[in-house]
């Protein structure tokens, strides 16, 4: 698998083929598409791989589940609007400012009573 965004603070796990063993961190930016597969298959991988987080960003939902390794496997997530910080366990220093990214949330308009009244 190749993720779209990994953390790896050991530099000893770099080498010139890639990271050797899981990364701190990872972070899928899910498309309409890959839904499924980064929410089920890839976070299946991820917690057997030991990867300590694993961040899922709906781009479209302006959500973003936050796992976190716990015991050899990843709880209930984490889950974060577009009003959220969330910030990284083992990097308490990164903090993603999820209003940056998403932008504003759309202001949902009512139509007004009068348009649904039957005549």
């Amino acid at each position: 698998m190749q993720p779209d965004i990994s953390v790896i603070c050991d530099k000893a796990k770099l080498s010139e083929k890639g990271c050797i063993g899981p990364p701190e961190l990872v972070i899928e930016i899910v498309s309409p598409s890959g839904a499924s597969r980064d929410q089920i298959k890839k976070r299946r991988l991820y917690e057997k791989k030991g990867v300590a987080e694993y961040w899922i960003v709906h781009p479209s939902d302006k959500l973003l589940w936050k796992y976190v390794l716990s015991g050899g496997s990843y709880g209930k997530p984490e889950v974060y609007d577009n009003s959220g910080r969330p910030t990284a366990e083992l990097l308490p220093e990164f903090e993603l400012d999820l209003l940056k990214l998403f932008g504003p949330a759309e202001e949902v308009k009512i139509p007004s009573p009068e348009k649904y009244r039957r005549f």
